[in-house]
């Protein structure tokens, strides 16, 4: 069976989206020039490599050069590489950088005598400004409706109010790629995100959640992108401030996000109203709504982006998407109780939760290749180098799969002591980490060479992860 999705472009219909606009690309580009590692947030806060913050000042009127360039600085004269307070460019956009006044306050630079590009300009209607921001008087016309948090107000960040020996574990001297990470995790004794040092053994601290998440994904290293349960809304959290940066709402309560980094786009399935919602992530913006067939769980996307695969969890019908052919969708079957769908090599993998196997599809035909028997309680799979590692929960073990041969090749024992939960790829590594919601620990497993490095031990059982290079923070 073959059908056309109903593809929904979504229009944000605020009063003050006209003003949440980036930088013009010109403008970003001669920033970047002096310093290539600027972070140009979605919200509009530019961070220079060093952490320091300028704020964008949307002009009344857009002027259009033949070519951009800085008009004027204050104080005048100055380079971008020497950080002036002001930048004023010859398109009417301005930066204003954040600095501290004699009383550690942070603020901007006074001005007896504003430009008339800031005068008439606004902040980013959507921007979070940094906590505590003094405005001058003569200056207050660019907040508009923008709310300015105090610098006593709390951001997400929980201390725990009795830590534990927080040991140091010896695992990480053996596995650089977690140097200088830190693990973002969601565990059964809490619904608040704790935030875990790879070396250590007790969490530093968490991030306060009113709901139990039921998805955390990370992007670019900046954001933790969550959905929770009773909640109709996306939370983007910046884990540079440690506070909810923006809240992306749905008709439904969103339930399991899927990040494609390379394409800057997250899909966001919502079984509730059968629809998955594409995220342009450049701008954490609603893109496209795809209407579906069946309440859509269990969401796999092919690592080139093409395919979109889910499972309708009243029918244990599968579908798949086809995003590079018009939002074509495409019926694959049924499968009871499907815990996980992977792609390689033209052929879909389908493992069953209760009945302990796994099912071989020709994606073309969509005809049974094969089944065979794996793992008490598979629960997850992953896709590296031609093969498939599939994680059993309860006998605890791997299951490898040649996806050339279809052949199971090895088994990789984790231990007695667990129920193991996800397996996830480091980023750009052969590593992965699985996670455990029994035994406190997760382990380090290296995908090249088929074989657990080393285990971490850690105070909480561990349901989820996302791991991340270390933030600079901008809030004190």
């Amino acid at each position: 069976m073959q059908k056309m999705i109903i593809v929904l472009a979504l229009v944000l219909a605020t009063a003050n989206c006209s003003f949440a606009v980036q930088l013009p690309n010109e403008v970003k580009t001669i920033v970047q020039n002096t310093f290539s590692e600027t972070n140009f947030r979605f919200d509009g806060v530019v961070i220079l490599p060093d952490n320091t913050i300028y704020l964008p000042i949307i002009p009344a009127r857009i002027l259009k050069p033949e070519e951009i360039t800085i008009a004027e600085t204050i104080p005048a004269g100055k380079t971008l590489q020497d950080k002036p307070d002001v930048i004023i460019f010859n398109n009417d956009y301005t930066l204003l950088k954040v600095i501290e006044n004699e009383d550690g306050e942070r603020t901007i630079a006074k001005l007896d005598n504003p430009p008339h590009q800031i005068k008439a300009g606004l902040l980013p209607q959507d921007m979070l400004v940094p906590k505590g921001l003094i405005v001058p008087e003569n200056m207050k016309s660019i907040i508009g409706n923008l709310e300015i948090t105090t610098q006593k107000e709390p951001t997400l960040k929980i201390i725990p109010t009795q830590k534990g020996q927080n040991n140091v574990v010896n695992s990480l001297s053996l596995i650089p790629q977690l140097q200088n990470k830190t693990i973002y995790a969601t565990t059964t004794l809490s619904k608040h995100i704790q935030v875990v040092n790879p070396s250590k053994q007790t969490p530093e601290y968490a991030l306060a959640q009113d709901n139990v998440a039921i998805s955390v994904k990370g992007y670019n290293g900046e954001f933790l992108l969550i959905s929770s349960f009773n909640k109709h809304s996306v939370d983007v959290v910046s884990l540079a401030d440690e506070q909810i940066i923006k809240q992306i709402k749905l008709p439904t309560q969103p339930d399991e996000i899927l990040i494609d980094t390379p394409r800057k786009i997250a899909y966001i399935a919502s079984p509730k109203d059968a629809s998955i919602y594409i995220v342009n992530l450049d701008s954490m913006t609603l893109k496209k709504q795809l209407r579906l067939n069946g309440m859509c769980e269990k969401l796999t996307l092919t690592e080139d982006g093409t395919k979109l695969f889910y499972v309708d969890k009243q029918t244990n019908e599968i579908w798949v998407v086809e995003l590079d052919n018009e939002y074509l969708l495409r019926e694959l079957g049924r499968f009871p109780n499907t815990s996980k769908i992977a792609y390689a090599n033209g052929k879909v993998y389908i493992t069953s939760r209760t009945k302990n196997r796994l099912a071989i599809i020709d994606y073309k035909t969509v005809g049974l290749i094969g089944e065979t028997n794996i793992s008490e309680k598979p629960v997850d799979m992953l896709v590296f180098n031609d093969n498939l590692f599939i994680l059993g929960a309860i006998s605890n073990e791997i299951s490898i799969i040649n996806t050339k041969t279809d052949q199971l090749t090895d088994i990789i024992k984790l231990g007695d002591d667990g129920f193991s939960t996800k397996i996830f790829r480091l980023d750009d590594t052969n590593l992965a980490i699985i996670t455990d919601t029994k035994a406190k620990k997760y382990s380090i497993f290296d995908l090249e060479n088929k074989k657990i490095i080393t285990e971490n031990s850690v105070d909480i059982p561990i349901n989820s992860i996302v791991v991340v290079d270390n933030v600079k923070k901008i809030n004190k």
